[in-house]
C-alpha cells in the first residue's frame, strides 16, 4: 500500500533504501543540517533504533506469555522516531501517542515504566514533571486527543513569552505524534485550527504507517495526509520516515521556526508499521504478505546501517550495540516478571481527591468480604 504522498516530488529523503546518500531535490534545504552531523552522533541514531528494537520485540513476547495485558509494537517505526526525537532540544515538551517507545526512552522516561502501563500496574506509568523524563508527556490512547493536549501546552508558551525571543537555548517547543488513523479524528483538526490561529511553537509529527489497524491511508485519505497542515495554513512536509537523517533534518527545522515564533509546521513521516497494530490485532488478515516483503527492504536499521558501514563504522561499534541491546531485552524481561501485581486495595485510591463516604464503604465491604472466605475455611 502505498500513500499519494510519495508521488508530488516533495518527498525529502537521504539515503536511499540501500543506504547510499541519495538526496531528492526537496531535501536539498536541509542538506547543511545533515553535513554538520559527527559520527558520534550518526551512530547514536543507529544505536537508539537497534536498542529499542530488541526490547520492543521482548515487549511483545512478554505480552504473549501474559506477563502484559497489551503491547503496541513499534517495529519498523524506529527512524522517524528516533530522528524526530533526536531533534528535540531538552527544553522542549513531547507528547507521544501510545507507540512511541524509544521517544520515551531517549527523553529520559525507564522504558520499563511503559510496561507497567501496559501491565495495569499504573494509569500514566510516569510523571511528566519530574525532570528526569525530558517533558515527556504521557501516552495516549484515546485517539488524536494529545493533539489538543499539546496544542493548549503550546498556546500557554507563547502567552507566557516562552518562545520567540529568537535564544534557542531557552525558547521552547512542542512535538505531538499521531498516525495517519487519528489525523481524521476531529480533535486533531481542532487542534491545528487553535495552533494556526494563535501561531503556536508547535510541530504536528504524523507517522503514517499506512495501515489505520486495517483500513488502508488509501482509504483514509484520497489526498497526501500532509497537505491537511496545509489547509491550516501551516508549511507541511512529507519525509520518507525509513530514513532516520531526512527525519532529524526536517523536524529539527521545524522546531527551531516554531520555536522562533514562526508557527507551528506540519510533517508527514513516510514509513510502515511492520507488526500488528497492537498484540490484539492479526494483519495478515487484511495485508499481503508481498507488501510487507516490499516494506521490509526499506528496513530503517538495516539503511542506517549500511550507510555507517560506507563511512568506516567498524565491526566493534556493532557488536558494542547488539550487546546493549540484548542486555536491554533481558534487563525488559527480568524486571518485568518482577513487578508482579497490584493490590485490590488500590482500586479505592484519587477516586476522588478527599475521602469520600461511599467510597470508604466500599472498602469496608470488600475487607469484609474476604475475611468471610477466611472464617468459613476455619470452620
Amino acid at each position: 500500500m502505498t500513500s499519494p504522498s510519495n508521488d508530488d516530488g516533495r518527498l525529502v529523503r537521504m539515503l536511499a533504501a540501500d543506504g547510499s546518500f541519495a538526496p531528492t531535490p526537496a531535501a536539498e534545504p536541509y542538506l547543511a543540517l545533515v553535513d554538520a552531523l559527527d559520527d558520534g552522533e550518526l551512530e547514536q541514531f543507529y544505536r537508539d533504533m537497534v536498542v529499542i528494537r530488541a526490547f520492543d520485540r521482548q515487549a511483545t513476547n512478554l505480552q504473549r506469555q501474559g506477563q502484559l495485558a497489551l503491547w503496541p509494537p513499534s517495529l519498523g517505526q524506529e527512524a522517524a522516531q528516533v530522528g524526530s526525537v533526536r531533534a528535540a532540544r531538552a527544553q522542549d515538551h513531547v507528547f507521544p501517542s501510545y507507540r512511541e517507545h524509544v521517544v520515551a526512552k531517549v527523553r529520559g522516561v525507564d522504558p520499563v515504566d511503559i510496561i507497567r502501563l501496559m501491565r495495569g500496574l499504573t494509569h500514566g506509568g510516569w510523571n511528566p514533571f519530574d525532570p528526569k523524563n525530558g517533558n515527556t508527556h504521557l501516552y495516549t490512547l484515546v485517539l488524536g486527543a494529545q493533539t489538543l493536549h499539546s496544542t493548549g501546552l503550546a498556546m500557554g508558551l507563547a502567552f507566557d513569552g516562552r518562545c520567540g525571543s529568537g535564544d534557542p537555548d531557552s525558547d521552547e517547543a512542542v512535538i505531538v505524534y499521531y498516525g495517519d488513523g487519528a489525523s481524521s479524528q476531529g480533535d486533531v483538526h481542532e487542534a491545528m485550527v487553535f495552533a494556526a490561529s494563535y501561531r503556536t511553537p508547535q510541530v504536528f509529527f504524523l507517522q503514517n504507517n499506512q495501515w489505520a489497524i486495517s483500513v488502508p491511508v488509501s482509504t483514509q485519505s484520497r489526498s497526501p495526509l500532509y497537505r491537511r497542515g496545509d489547509g491550516y495554513g501551516m508549511p507541511s512536509i512529507p519525509v520518507d520516515g525509513n530514513d532516520v537523517l531526512a527525519s532529524w533534518a526536517v523536524t529539527r527545522a521545524a522546531l527551531d521556526e516554531a520555536r522562533a515564533g514562526d508557527g507551528p509546521r506540519a510533517i508527514e513521516a513516510m514509513t510502515y508499521r511492520l507488526g500488528a497494530h497492537t498484540t490484539s490485532d492479526d494483519p495478515t488478515k487484511y495485508r499481503t504478505s508481498d507488501e510487507e516483503q516490499s516494506w521490509i527492504e526499506r528496513d530503517p536499521i538495516v539503511r542506517m546501517r549500511a550507510f555507517l558501514t560506507t563511512r568506516g563504522a567498524s565491526d566493534a561499534f556493532f557488536a558494542d550495540v547488539e550487546a546493549e541491546a540484548q542486555a536491554t531485552a533481558d534487563d525488559t524481561r527480568e524486571r518485568t516478571v518482577a513487578l508482579g501485581s497490584i493490590p485490590a486495595e488500590m482500586m479505592f485510591d484519587s477516586v476522588y481527591s478527599e475521602e469520600h463516604p461511599l467510597v470508604d464503604a466500599q472498602r469496608r465491604w470488600r475487607a469484609e468480604y474476604e475475611a468471610s472466605f477466611d472464617e468459613g475455611a476455619g470452620a
